[in-house]
């Protein structure tokens, strides 16, 4: 059975840092895209960052979404069957339950399965 756990989310003000990670298991993680979607309150579920399944390819494939670019990095560590997202320069607008995501697809159009969520609240 296939489990995404998220860790580190947590309360942080404006400017500050944080850093997710997402534990795989049960299923073959290299094959995988990996994501991190979030959803603010009242608002619809987005994708923030998406890292491609590695295959032979050294170099990640990654994207982020508009707002997140230069403050937030994805990567992954395929020997640990983690994904990892480090946000920096965190704002308020940055508050959501932040979801991981897995597919496999790129882009990340249909997400074959997501964690629990974990909640970051950047307070200013």
């Amino acid at each position: 059975q296939v489990h995404l756990e998220e860790s580190g989310g947590g309360l942080v003000q404006a400017g500050g840092s944080l850093r997710l990670s997402c534990a795989a298991s049960g299923l073959t993680f290299n094959s995988y895209s990996m994501g991190w979607f979030r959803q603010p309150p009242g608002k619809e579920r987005e994708e923030v960052a998406a890292i491609r399944w590695s295959g032979f390819i050294t170099s990640p494939i990654t994207s982020l979404a508009d707002s997140v670019k230069g403050r937030f990095t994805i990567s992954r560590d395929n020997a640990k069957n983690t994904v990892y997202l480090q946000m920096n320069s965190l704002k308020p607008e940055d508050t959501a339950v932040y979801y991981c995501a897995a597919s496999r697809s790129w882009p990340m159009y249909q997400v074959d399965y997501w964690g629990q969520g974990t909640q970051v609240t950047v307070s200013s």
